[in-house]
């Protein structure tokens, strides 16, 4: 990072210290999942029914959140206004690790606690931030009416998706599910404006000079729509208390657990009459 764009940076999170000290604001968030899924249309009854099937995956990853946020502080949540109900019955269940609960930042004390309901049972999860080695870059760009800076990071994750289709009888001969587990690279890409001097974002991002309004990790899209700040009404920015306390290793494990259990339960009484299971993980 170069001696001026580094002056530029300090001084516009200087010229902000004094209204970071006491504020609060409202940032809206749209995802937007890049979907690379081959269906075989003829287990599934056709195009028409391949067409409805990308048409409900869309909507499952195409989602408005909200982050309220404070100094050091925040609340992550989907927008409650506009959560669709979840697809299920024998049609589609769509099942991703971590799933949408509330998540709640503290940035401080660098820590975070989510909570969320998985099977019917309600988890709080705690446990530390991991720290994020962001590489700053001088490149800039507008969203909306903010000066955005580039920043990106490099990640390993575990990349799995496993899809069963059946339409008949015919189908149960043991087949089990494609699966497919690997270790993948990927470059994290941020926006983030010293304008808002907090050092949050939307999901877990956080640790810039700036609130993040961009993400993208080559399939996963979340950008900032629209932002209030010290609102009329002082916002309740609180960690959840309520569910089983867990750290997010016990959580991954309690899930890894469940779910061969429902491998087995499915693979025992054969897949069911026209019945799709997409699971994306990653």
């Amino acid at each position: 990072m170069n001696t001026l764009f580094r002056l530029v940076v300090l001084l516009l999170c200087s010229t902000f210290s004094l209204f970071a000290q006491d504020f609060q604001g409202v940032a809206t968030y749209k995802t937007q999942r890049k979907l690379d899924i081959k269906i075989d249309s003829t287990q599934v009854g056709g195009g028409e029914m391949q067409k409805q099937i990308m048409d409900m995956l869309k909507k499952e990853f195409q989602k408005t959140y909200i982050l309220s946020f404070d100094k050091n502080t925040s609340i992550y949540k989907e927008d409650e206004a506009l959560a669709a109900p979840s697809a299920g019955g024998a049609m589609m269940v769509v099942s991703s690790l971590g799933g949408s609960g509330t998540l709640f930042k503290d940035i401080k004390n660098q820590s975070f606690t989510n909570q969320l309901e998985t099977f019917g049972k309600q988890f709080v999860i705690k446990d530390r931030l991991k720290p994020i080695k962001w590489v700053l870059h001088s490149e800039t760009k507008n969203i909306g009416n903010y000066t955005c800076y580039k920043a990106t990071y490099t990640k390993e994750i575990e990349e799995m998706s496993m899809m069963t289709f059946s339409s008949s009888e015919d189908d149960n001969k043991g087949e089990d599910s494609n699966e497919l587990l690997e270790m993948k690279t990927t470059t994290v890409t941020a926006w983030y404006t010293p304008q808002i001097p907090v050092s949050n974002g939307p999901e877990s991002y956080q640790g810039l000079p700036g609130l993040i309004l961009e993400v993208n990790d080559g399939e996963l899209t979340i950008l900032c729509s629209k932002i209030t700040l010290n609102p009329k009404k002082t916002l309740e920015i609180a960690e959840p208390k309520k569910g089983k306390e867990v750290t997010q290793q016990e959580y991954d494990d309690i899930m890894e657990k469940k779910m061969e259990e429902m491998s087995e339960q499915y693979r025992g009484r054969g897949a069911d009459e026209n019945a799709i299971e997409i699971r994306i993980g990653g």
